[in-house]
């Protein structure tokens, strides 16, 4: 091989493009040897955040389907009329499927609505269909409204042989009855943020509403949770919103954050999570750290104790 061949060589080993490749090989490996343990209890999460367009359902669904790859047993309740949690992990959900929406308004059992996505043998999803649109105003008339999910759900968790590990609930963007109703039903409140510039205000709006739901429905919620989401490290906005949400909350930020991903938008058209559209990929290999931060954190104390 010539010098100048050598030199070319050399050149694209130092490359911004095979530091990534290295580092993101580095990180597959350390996920490979990563043991993490399930005990305490199910954490009910409920992912939620009133600004559209922030990665809320694709983190809610790939972390759910990383967390079931890592060997935890794995609820996700699509609340969401769009249903696009539902469509991700391969769930069935046209018009006459059983549903969520059967839930709070029939009140069907969630065991004869639950589904087991192909994803994963330990991934189940309770599905949304086009009916809950129509559920804010049905459940206005409902007795016990704000509490008809998280009744649905103790009963559920009642009568399991192998308790849950998790369980999300991705939630619609606004604040309504269904939104409500996943906030009664959640110990812990876990808020995708996009890393730019209106994240800040975003999230103290939503966090005057967990204040509401903390003061006259759900005393036990508590934010637990913040993952940046869409994060370009080229810019210096990301950087400076990362810090300014870790500055404001240093215990709940995750250390691990979302980057931009073809990769991750592209898997929900093939019925998938990235975690097995392409498992390998810069996307995935985040959501699956994400996941292990998320467990090994374990649910947050309760006040008074250590």
């Amino acid at each position: 091989m010539s010098q100048r061949s050598n030199d070319v060589a050399a050149a694209f080993d130092d490359s911004p493009i095979m530091r990534q490749l290295q580092d993101l090989s580095a990180r597959r490996q350390r996920l490979e040897e990563t043991d993490v343990d399930f005990h305490g209890g199910t954490r009910v999460l409920t992912v939620s955040n009133q600004k559209g367009g922030v990665g809320k359902t694709t983190s809610t669904v790939n972390i759910a389907a990383a967390i079931a790859d890592l060997g935890g047993r794995v609820l996700v309740i699509d609340l969401d009329p769009q249903g696009n949690a539902s469509t991700a992990l391969g769930i069935p959900h046209s018009s006459d499927t059983a549903s969520v929406y059967d839930v709070l308004i029939n009140d069907m059992s969630i065991a004869d609505a639950v589904q087991q996505s192909p994803e994963n043998e330990r991934l189940l999803c309770l599905p949304s269909t086009i009916h809950l649109a129509g559920a804010e105003i049905e459940l206005v008339s409902q007795v016990a409204r704000e509490k008809r999910l998280d009744t649905a759900l103790i009963e559920y968790m009642d009568g399991l042989e192998e308790p849950l590990d998790f369980v999300f609930i991705d939630c619609p963007p606004s604040l309504g009855l269904l939104t409500i109703n996943a906030f009664s039903a959640a110990t812990e409140v876990f808020l995708p943020i996009q890393a730019e510039y209106y994240a800040l205000e975003g999230l103290s709006q939503l966090l005057g509403n967990v204040k509401m739901i903390q003061k006259h429905l759900n005393p036990r919620l508590k934010v637990s949770t913040i993952l940046l989401t869409m994060y370009d490290g080229r810019t210096r906005l990301a950087q400076q919103v990362a810090d300014e949400v870790r500055e404001h909350f240093p215990d709940e930020v995750l250390q691990t954050f979302i980057p931009r991903s073809v990769r991750v938008s592209e898997a929900p058209s093939f019925g998938q999570t990235v975690i097995t559209y392409d498992p390998n990929s810069a996307g995935a290999v985040a959501y699956r750290e994400a996941a292990v931060e998320i467990v090994k954190r374990g649910a947050p104390r309760k006040k008074g104790k250590k």
